[in-house]
């Protein structure tokens, strides 16, 4: 654990960032205007959605549209999914090309039709091959390579140190854990006493080689316990951000001076809420726009005295108008 602070700097590879909170990549939830929230809120560091190699190197407009980065969006990571080093060669022109301040390879994600792809957390069977990608990466441009990846298959099958060596052998500059097996999914508790396992390995391994910690932190308290317990050197928010951005300004406000966090008053919400519309219709259209921010506003309103009422009313919005009014009943 670093001892001046709870929150600081982190190097990874030739990137410094000023802090040690990162926005997790989430299928249908980092675009764009969602990681322009979130940077303005506190985050370091933002990851896009996951990106597929093949739609990357078959020029599929709306993969290669992940890749964007929003607007003072100065440091970037691009997320990459893909099961064959043959995707990875023909994609990486156009991934260079998007100037991602690093490249992060998914070996994380449990959804079948991943899996099924040898993507994703399929990854975790195969830890020879992930190394074939970093090692692909690291030979072939100076952009730093990070991997994110969960503690193994099932519970017969937790691989993670021999995995985390594997990435770093074959040069990765950043790991990130998610303290769960694919089998478990996001459920029952994570398992943080592996996040432990892991930092005190790879700093006593690989010194230098940042380790983020993934998995039920919802709350700067849990973020603050996250680095006691375990000795992170920075955390990763993935549910936990989904309807409240503003965790990152409350978690480095906790972990600097110990400021309590505040919850949102109503108006803040709304804030929140229009903010995050305007920016999404800007990113798409107006229709797309109101639909995808549905979800998104019953992260924000829950928990909240008459918020399920007002929920009910969103989902029918279709305009930037008719979300101004329901909102106006927020108080």
């Amino acid at each position: 654990m670093h001892t001046n602070s709870y929150y600081h700097a982190l190097d990874i590879g030739p990137v410094h960032t000023e802090g040690n909170l990162i926005l997790a990549p989430m299928a249908g939830y980092t675009d764009r205007p969602f990681r322009t929230l979130c940077l303005e809120q506190g985050a370091n560091l933002t990851v896009t959605e996951m990106v597929s190699t093949e739609g990357v190197a078959r020029h599929n407009d709306k993969t290669t549209r992940l890749m964007r980065r929003a607007e003072g969006e100065e440091k970037l990571a691009i997320q990459i999914f893909t099961s064959n080093l043959d995707s990875l060669e023909r994609c990486l022109d156009q991934l260079l090309a998007a100037k991602p301040t690093i490249i992060d390879i998914n070996c994380g994600c449990p959804v079948p039709k991943v899996i099924k792809t040898g993507a994703g957390s399929a990854l975790m069977k195969t830890p020879e091959i992930m190394g074939s990608f970093v090692k692909f990466l690291t030979t072939h441009c100076d952009i730093p390579v990070s991997v994110k990846f969960r503690t193994g298959w099932d519970s017969e099958h937790e691989n993670f140190l021999d995995f985390a060596k594997v990435a770093m052998d074959n040069g990765a500059s950043l790991l990130t854990m998610h303290a769960r097996t694919r089998a478990q999914g996001y459920a029952p508790t994570a398992h943080w006493e592996k996040l432990a396992e892991l930092a005190t390995y790879v700093h006593t391994q690989y010194a230098g080689v940042p380790v983020i910690g993934s998995g039920d932190v919802f709350t700067p308290y849990e973020a603050k316990r996250m680095i006691e317990e375990t000795a992170v050197d920075g955390i990763m928010f993935a549910r936990g951000v989904i309807g409240q951005p503003q965790i990152f300004r409350q978690t480095r406000e906790y972990l600097l001076h110990g400021t309590e966090p505040v919850a949102l008053t109503a108006e803040e919400r709304k804030d929140f809420i229009s903010r995050q519309l305007h920016l999404m219709i800007e990113n798409t259209n107006e229709t797309l726009a109101c639909k995808e921010m549905r979800k998104h506003c019953c992260a924000y309103l829950k928990g909240i005295e008459g918020g399920s009422a007002i929920r009910r009313v969103l989902m029918t919005c279709e305009t930037e108008e008719d979300y101004i009014k329901a909102l106006e009943s927020l108080s």
